[in-house]
């Protein structure tokens, strides 16, 4: 019953001008930002540690507030994706570098985009399938099944394709052999099992190190990519050069090696525009559990 009154809603507010349904989610963020202390105070607390308690609190308020509203903004994006023609995503999505796609292509070689938490990730998921390729990209199983349909379908507009992460890598080996794409996360906090430890905005933490596996394996490029605005309207796909992958006697070198080169480049994101960074994940929690032990933060 709730999810049919949640598909009612957004049939209402399709009908609404872009600029009204954008003022409807901005003012959820506001909401969102006052009403949930847990996910405000998990926001201050990764703020703190990853700048070492050098930014004020005006600061931290500010980019906590940013962070509620680009989460809103990108559950906005979500739903327009559902109802959005490729012109239409086109007038929005701007590709800057397209140039490193061109050459790996030129190449005969697979792309392993590593993308992360940033600004809209929505829009840029879908513009790499829409303007340059479809691809297969790995999500975490959803609590909610219908709003995981949901969600997926919006992500499948463009002729992505998602996979859950659970026994993932055979398929996408499969794919890679077959020249298809992927897109992986890189910014999620992992089971302590998984990947490397890397330095990550100067602090230690576990990375997937799958890109730099299967892109050593197969010869694919791994091209890091995200998405940025100045105004919230008009957008910019920015892709980046590869990130080599050496193939040396030593694998699990050239693998530490090509995930602390991921992490330094998202570092470097993150420092220049901290504001469009996903802060209301609890990304260090595996590693350093102690930022968020207080009764706020479960």
């Amino acid at each position: 019953m709730g999810f049919k009154l949640f598909l009612l809603l957004e049939k209402f507010l399709m009908l609404l001008p872009s600029s009204w349904r954008k003022s409807f989610f901005s003012s959820l963020a506001i909401l969102s930002y006052y009403s949930s202390k847990r996910y405000r105070e998990v926001s201050y607390r990764n703020l703190e540690f990853a700048f070492d308690n050098r930014l004020s609190e005006d600061e931290k308020s500010e980019i906590t507030k940013y962070a509620f509203k680009n989460l809103l903004f990108n559950f906005l994006h979500a739903m327009e994706l559902r109802h959005m023609s490729r012109d239409e995503l086109a007038k929005k999505v701007t590709i800057q570098n397209i140039e490193a796609i061109e050459r790996v292509h030129a190449e005969g070689r697979a792309v392993i985009y590593v993308t992360t938490h940033y600004s809209s990730w929505e829009l840029g998921g879908a513009s790499i399938g829409a303007f340059i390729e479809p691809l297969i990209a790995v999500y975490k199983k959803m609590k909610n099944q219908a709003y995981q349909n949901w969600l997926l379908e919006a992500r499948g507009s463009f002729g992505n394709i998602s996979m859950e992460k659970t026994n993932v890598v055979k398929p996408l080996v499969r794919n890679l052999k077959n020249g298809l794409a992927c897109g992986i996360l890189i910014d999620t906090n992992i089971n302590p099992k998984e990947g490397v430890i890397v330095e990550f905005m100067g602090k230690s933490i576990r990375q997937t190190s799958t890109p730099a596996y299967l892109a050593r394996k197969f010869n694919a490029a791994i091209i890091p990519v995200t998405v940025r605005t100045d105004d919230e309207e008009n957008y910019t796909l920015m892709l980046f050069d590869e990130i080599k992958v050496e193939r040396t006697d030593n694998e699990e070198a050239d693998i530490q090696k090509a995930t602390q080169l991921q992490a330094d480049w998202l570092t470097k994101l993150i420092t220049k525009e901290p504001k469009f960074w996903f802060w209301l994940h609890r990304r260090w929690k595996n590693d350093h559990p102690e930022i968020y032990t207080t009764d706020v933060i479960h």
